[in-house]
């Protein structure tokens, strides 16, 4: 019988290879799957198939990997290399059984005799379209059956050939199996039976759930108790009849729901692929290998990217896509919900959010009841918590609605394990930088348009590379348990009562997922470059001021790393800078003493953005060079006593964490010391000669953390000078504040037109107990505060400190 499936397979080869085009998940699988093709390589494929095995030799011909068909030579006896848990259904009658359950009991026995062979059983699953199915369908002939026939197998390659995805899992070590288990035919069962449910996992994770009928869906929703609850309360409180009601409920569903179809995201595919060759010079993508054991594992993932552009709804679902996962569905703004675009993020599975749910109770109602819906079927779901895209490069403040929500879903009882995975989206451009800026000084917000988006299809060009790193995930369930440990006791299908304990701990949530997305942060050749030629007066370095300083910040994340997930650029410093001339970031002139790199007055705008991006993993070390230079001689108990006293507020505003501060400061000022930057008698530390080289770079170091620490100057030493102050006063004040500082010393930074920064830092002095309100609501000083204005004012410039002590008095309140 294999050798007339060999002879169908030979006779396959070329009319599959017009037919067939497959993707292989992972792109990499021998480095990445870490098979040892020095081994015996055995393959286990789902169903006995001609299509199947002439589609494998083709993937193991391109990865370089044995032949399928080639027998393996094992303790002289020679073995079928690839093995099949099903039989295909006959056109008329039933099914034969495989020859699985022998083979597989044999290679146990071999193994269980001959403990060397060590051989590597890779399971490879091979699915022919992306399409999920429908709910209660009866269409089984092109793929919904899971074995088809010969004639419904050829359909399937005639329709869906051209979309084939070929995923490729961990092998298992048969020595392993046999030690463990032993060579028992219940053994070789059970190894079967983990295929079969594997295989099947694939495939879910591939295609996600079976889709519901649009229409039977809003039904059921409608008739949910929840719902019906609500549609009763808003007849009852607009006064009108139940059928009207109903009529608003279902108008909302349809404004609000996905109309997910899998031949939107194929050709949404092929469109994504042209436009990001002609974007990008490639998409960079880490740590995806947790993302497809998340999903193999049964995971219901949620993606929480951080939110940067317009583009981030398609490069991370297109990003998905490729790891052989399916698309999430993708909560939207209502602002993207125009012709045609509306219709399109649609069908490729977004559902769409108003800005506010406040004073409509039936909108909150059967949003929510709609994302329940989605958890439970098992829709893998993507949102971006801060709401909107950063004008600034910094993460905002999260908006903790989708969250609550989600952990609301939990409360329903749902099963499947739930997982949040922060999403760190960068770019080396961003195409409406230009727009953010302009927004922060003043200008209107634009309504999203067709018109916008051919404007932008006009002007493409190449934007350098995008980014996608996926962080620490955050197992949903295993979060409650450790926060709240009766959790499970409030599981009720109709959430009577909302827990006291969901909005604290949601809020916790929320600051979690952010430092978890900072954590991946990916530096690049834009975000390096503006770090540095930012910290100068002119913006501008000599190429080889700039090279030394790039190559000192890439040693410091090699060698003292924020985090391990943080991506670092390929190459040197040299081949970064002239990565950022021909994205035309940066400018070069020459003259009689060599070449100079800078920045105009518009890019320097424009670069700060990028650098705050990544300004959190330099925001320590900067600290730590400002409190040197700025003191002639500074003991280590001072410096961490002064970076104690403003990590709070750091910790706040930029979403630092840092399992052990002192630790991290104490390797970050060993490494400083090594690299020359600082120097060190063994009790103090102190900054190396001003005329020095190194005294340059520590002071391009330093500069990083000055807008932050000017900020919070005029923040403090307003309460000081001022106080109490009622919070709003405190926000305007600060705010006209800094539109002094910038007029005065020109100082570049979009931050400092972004009032929200203010809130968060009035915010973060309270939690932290540095300051208090009294009795009407106004923000008072205290001995911490006024201990941490000292603190901050040492660590200024001295002109800015000598402009904030001048104004403050003429503005002082009576």
């Amino acid at each position: 019988m294999f050798s007339l499936l060999s002879l169908c397979t030979a006779l396959l080869k070329w009319p599959l290879r017009l037919l067939v085009k497959f993707k292989i998940v992972p792109d990499h699988p021998v480095n990445e799957l870490a098979l040892d093709i020095n081994r015996p390589i055995f393959y286990v494929c789902h169903t006995e198939s001609a299509s199947d095995l002439a589609t494998l030799r083709r993937v193991c011909q391109q990865l370089s990997l044995p032949d399928p068909l080639q027998p393996v030579p094992l303790a002289g006896t020679e073995l079928t290399r690839t093995l099949f848990l099903e039989k295909p259904h006959s056109v008329i009658g039933g099914r034969s059984k495989t020859r699985a359950l022998r083979q597989g009991q044999q290679l146990l026995q071999l193994h269980l005799a001959n403990p060397e062979l060590d051989a590597q059983l890779v399971p490879v699953a091979i699915l022919w379209g992306r399409a999920p199915g429908k709910e209660n369908s009866i269409k089984w002939l092109l793929g919904e059956a899971n074995a088809p026939h010969w004639l419904a197998k050829f359909m399937i390659v005639l329709v869906s050939g051209r979309h084939t995805l070929v995923r490729l899992s961990r092998a298992v070590s048969l020595t392993q199996m046999a030690a463990q288990f032993g060579d028992k035919p219940d053994t070789a069962r059970k190894l079967l039976r983990m295929s079969r449910f594997h295989f099947y996992r694939q495939k879910l994770a591939a295609t996600g759930p079976k889709l519901v009928n649009r229409s039977q869906l809003f039904n059921a929703l409608l008739a949910s108790p929840a719902l019906k609850q609500a549609i009763e309360d808003e007849a009852r409180s607009k006064k009108v009849s139940l059928k009207v009601a109903r009529q608003q409920a279902h108008k909302l569903l349809q404004e609000i729901a996905a109309d997910y179809r899998e031949s939107t995201l194929r050709v949404g595919d092929r469109v994504l692929s042209w436009l990001w060759k002609k974007l990008y010079s490639g998409i960079k993508i880490n740590n995806a290998d947790m993302l497809r054991d998340l999903a193999q594992k049964g995971h219901e993932i949620v993606y929480v990217p951080c939110h940067r552009s317009h583009m981030d709804y398609l490069l991370l679902s297109y990003v998905i896509y490729h790891q052989g996962l399916v698309p999430p569905h993708i909560a939207a703004g209502i602002n993207l919900n125009f012709w045609p675009a509306g219709t399109i993020f649609r069908r490729g599975g977004a559902f769409f959010i108003r800005r506010s749910f406040s004073g409509n109770k039936l909108y909150s109602a059967v949003f929510r009841e709609y994302l329940s819906q989605l958890f439970s079927k098992g829709y893998a779901v993507k949102y971006y918590s801060e709401g909107g895209r950063s004008r600034t490069g910094r993460l905002l403040q999260p908006k903790t609605g989708m969250l609550a929500m989600t952990v609301q879903s939990m409360l329903r009882g749902i099963e499947r394990p739930v997982t949040l995975v922060p999403v760190y989206l960068g770019y080396e451009h961003v195409m409406e930088v230009s727009t953010y800026v302009n927004e922060l000084q003043g200008s209107g917000k634009k309504k999203e348009s067709i018109g916008g988006v051919l404007k932008a299809i006009r002007n493409l060009r190449d934007y350098g590379y995008g980014y996608v790193n996926f962080g620490e995930p955050i197992q949903l369930n295993q979060y409650l348990n450790q926060q709240v440990s009766d959790w499970k006791s409030h599981i009720h299908p109709l959430e009577v009562q909302k827990p006291t304990w969901l909005n604290p701990l949601v809020a916790k949530l929320a600051n979690q997922v952010m430092q978890h997305i900072n954590q991946a942060a990916a530096l690049n050749a834009t975000n390096l470059i503006a770090l540095s030629i930012l910290a100068t007066d002119k913006h501008v370095l000599t190429r080889n001021e700039l090279a030394q300083q790039l190559s000192f910040y890439l040693d410091l994340q090699r060698q003292v790393p924020y985090h391990p997930q943080i991506s670092l650029p390929e190459g040197d410093a040299d081949s970064l800078i002239a990565h950022a001339l021909t994205l035309q970031k940066v400018q070069s002139t020459t003259d009689g003493f060599g070449e100079l790199i800078g920045l105009n007055a518009e890019h320097s705008v424009l670069a700060s953005y990028y650098k705050n991006n990544v300004l959190h993993l330099f925001m320590l070390p900067s600290l730590l060079a400002s409190s040197v230079l700025h003191q002639r001689s500074i003991s280590s108990e001072q410096l961490l006593s002064d970076i104690e006293q403003l990590y709070p507020l750091l910790k706040a505003e930029l979403f630092l964490y840092v399992s052990s501060l002192r630790t991290y400061c104490q390797a970050l000022l060993q490494f400083m010391t090594e690299q020359g930057l600082i120097e060190s008698d063994g009790v103090n530390f102190y900054a190396p000669a001003q005329q020095s080289r190194h005294y340059f770079m520590l002071s391009l170091l330093a500069h990083n953390a000055e807008d932050t620490l000017q900020r919070y100057a005029i923040v403090l030493n307003l309460i000081v000078a001022q106080g109490p102050l009622n919070r709003a006063d405190l926000e305007n004040r600060g705010h006209q504040l800094a539109q002094r500082l910038l007029h005065l010393h020109g100082i570049v930074a979009p931050e400092y037109y972004d009032k929200g920064l203010f809130a968060t830092l009035i915010n973060a002095l309270k939690d932290a107990g540095i300051s208090h309100t009294n009795s009407s609501n106004q923000v008072c000083s205290s001995p911490r505060l006024q201990q941490l204005t000292q603190t901050v004012n040492t660590l200024l410039r001295n002109d800015i400190l000598q402009t904030l002590q001048s104004i403050m008095p003429e503005d002082a309140a009576p």
